[in-house]
């Protein structure tokens, strides 16, 4: 079995090609978590074959957790796809693939060897519920599901902030009872949102991440934060995360999200 390694924005994982193999030992925890380990990655991606589209998207946290949306390991797969020379069925050359939260769209918008520029169709928002302050932490902030629960907190300098130690305690909040959540940290300047993200089955900050990225765009919309940018009747975020600049688009519509899509690299590390 050939292993390769991809980074989307930072966020590092383990990639397979599980057509035609026998996968179900790499879907154990133990094995996961030694995968990671190894490749020290904040993730493992499965590619398996699909009746509806291209083909399937797994991800499983360090953890062995799965059954979430990984939205910087949406690029990585598509990136990964046409390594392996899996044709896109959708129009203009994009792969239409299932994950846990439904059927997404890459577009490689362009590439330079290692490293591809894709724009990844998200989920739409269903919901955003504020939260003037958690019982167990004094913060308040703004719940919602992207593919994965996030919990984002505004701040007015995310740099200074403990992230391993504010979100390990907000991460298991009873309000967030029995699966937790990821918590993101957010602050504003410069027409753009600067974000930090603690992950949950990762139980660490990571150097982006892609569901969270969405979230906090979201969450700062609806915070009466300015986007950066307008392109029709979508509206665009620029976000800065420890690891990458990335783009969240979407078409707002009350607490409800719509057309949402995340833009950012997915670079080739190595296979082993």
């Amino acid at each position: 079995m050939r292993f390769c390694k991809y980074s989307g924005a930072g966020n590092v994982f383990v990639v397979m090609d599980g057509r035609g193999e026998q996968v179900q030992k790499f879907r154990n925890k133990g094995t996961v978590t030694l995968l990671c380990d190894e490749f020290s990655a904040e993730g493992l991606i499965i590619l398996t074959e699909s009746r509806e589209a291209d083909f399937r998207m797994e991800f499983f946290n360090p953890d062995g957790t799965t059954g979430m949306m990984c939205g910087n390991g949406g690029r990585c797969i598509a990136a990964f796809a046409s390594s392996l020379g899996i044709r896109p069925s959708g129009g203009d050359g994009i792969y239409i693939f299932e994950a846990p939260d439904g059927m997404h769209e890459a577009h490689i918008l362009s590439s330079d060897g290692a490293t591809d520029l894709i724009r990844l169709s998200m989920s739409d928002i269903e919901g955003v519920r504020y939260f003037e302050e958690l019982e167990e932490a004094p913060v308040d902030g703004w719940l919602l599901d992207t593919g994965a629960p996030h919990f984002v907190v505004f701040d007015e300098n995310v740099r200074e902030i403990n992230v391993n130690a504010a979100g390990k305690v907000i991460r298991s909040c009873k309000e967030f009872a029995p699966g937790g959540v990821n918590v993101d940290f957010v602050s504003e300047g410069d027409g753009i949102i600067s974000v930090r993200t603690f992950e949950r089955g990762v139980e660490a900050e990571t150097a982006a991440c892609g569901t969270g990225v969405v979230a906090c765009a979201a969450a700062a919309y609806s915070n009466g934060i300015a986007p950066s940018g307008r392109d029709g009747d979508e509206l665009y975020y620029e976000v800065e995360t420890p690891g990458s600049r990335l783009e969240v688009r979407f078409v707002p519509e009350g607490k409800r999200f719509t057309r949402v899509s995340l833009t950012g690299p997915a670079t080739f590390v190595t296979c082993i």
